[in-house]
């Protein structure tokens, strides 16, 4: 009987109500399956902060670090934005996390069911058929991590802040295989955006991506894009992509973008997988929701928990090479959601259901 190790970090306000179901679901696919689970519970964010006095204990890290996989919930919040920048919840958790295990790769599924079109913002007549697509985005770096990154005083007294923006050939090359790798289980069809008129870095990350995948991968359909022209063909006609692959911040923006004509972050899932192999010599790999933490309604046991379950879904397949189990959580959840089981962010105003009530139906599916 496999067992599968991870850690679980619920994080904060809805976090642990929708991490809870999460886990329930996964456990039933479990028993169902014959697979051992052997999750650790340990304290991120502002959890991490009360509890241990920083957003990313070091017990937790070392936790993580015994683990096969990390199924992260959501971070943050107003009780912690009085902290200094660096000390916050989302940037002192989330980011030494993904520079500690070298978590190069985001890939965040667009995905809007047909039944629930009328969620996104964009006209019915443009998605009649729903949304699905995917976001590979670079996540280790660019601007967010690129040296010198500082706010200084110049001699006459003006302030200058600098980011520094980098790419390695390398890097490039790393993220390219896993789109080549996305777009072989889908259509074979990948759209690479960059800012190549303007920006050094993108120049040599459109040559480096031609160059990789007329390499690597012929039968992959490639095209370009430039990022502000990507931005509003994601408003125009979303599924004239199916695969984009994207620098850092591109990234960051374009799949808020796309998480928005969604209709739903709770609905939305995501992986970042590591340049490391876990202990089964498969990727290892963070999975979390593409939402936050929602204070407004944490506590009152409504939050979607759909995004944490088809979270659940992307470790299993990625980091425990689980394709079934994997495709069979996704298949229950979509067939709660279409067969009417709706919390209230996806109820179009009418009946919904709270968050437990909300796994049970997924599991009646399964």
């Amino acid at each position: 009987m496999p067992t599968l190790k991870f850690a679980v970090l619920a994080g904060d306000y809805i976090g642990p109500e929708v991490m809870a179901e999460a886990l329930r679901v996964l456990g039933h696919v479990a028993r169902q399956e014959g697979l051992a689970l052997a999750p650790t519970a340990a304290d991120v964010g502002g959890a991490g902060i009360d509890n241990h006095g920083k957003a990313l204990p070091d017990s937790t890290l070392r936790i993580c670090e015994a683990s096969d996989a990390i199924l992260f919930g959501s971070v943050g919040g107003p009780k912690w934005e009085k902290l200094p920048p660096k000390e916050q919840p989302e940037r002192a958790a989330l980011l030494p996390l993904r520079k500690h295990f070298t978590l190069f790769a985001n890939i965040r599924p667009g995905l809007l069911y047909p039944e629930l079109t009328g969620l996104s913002p964009l006209k019915s007549e443009r998605i009649p058929d729903g949304i699905d697509i995917v976001c590979i985005r670079e996540l280790t770096g660019g601007l967010y991590f690129g040296k010198p990154k500082e706010t200084t005083t110049l001699p006459d007294g003006d302030v200058q802040a600098v980011d520094t923006m980098i790419y390695r050939r390398s890097e490039i090359e790393r993220i390219t295989e896993t789109a080549i790798v996305t777009a072989r289980s889908r259509k074979k069809k990948l759209c690479s955006i960059d800012k190549a008129n303007v920006l050094e870095t993108s120049v040599l990350w459109r040559k480096t991506v031609t160059e990789y995948v007329a390499r690597n991968a012929p039968d992959i359909e490639l095209s370009h894009m430039l990022v502000d022209n990507a931005a509003m063909q994601l408003v125009r006609g979303p599924n004239q992509f199916d695969v984009l692959v994207t620098e850092n911040m591109f990234g960051d923006i374009l799949s808020d973008e796309m998480a928005v004509i969604c209709g739903s972050l709770g609905m939305l899932s995501s992986a970042s997988l590591g340049a490391g192999r876990n202990s089964l010599g498969l990727p290892f790999g963070l999975y979390e929701p593409a939402g936050g933490t929602a204070p407004d309604i944490a506590g009152k046991g409504i939050a979607n928990p759909c995004a944490q379950v088809l979270s659940c879904a992307l470790m299993l397949r990625h980091s425990f090479g689980l394709e079934k189990p994997a495709a069979r959580i996704e298949a229950a959840v979509r067939g709660a959601v279409t067969g009417g089981s709706r919390t209230a962010d996806i109820s179009f105003g009418g009946a919904s259901v709270g968050t437990r009530a909300m796994a049970d139906a997924i599991i009646a599916r399964l």
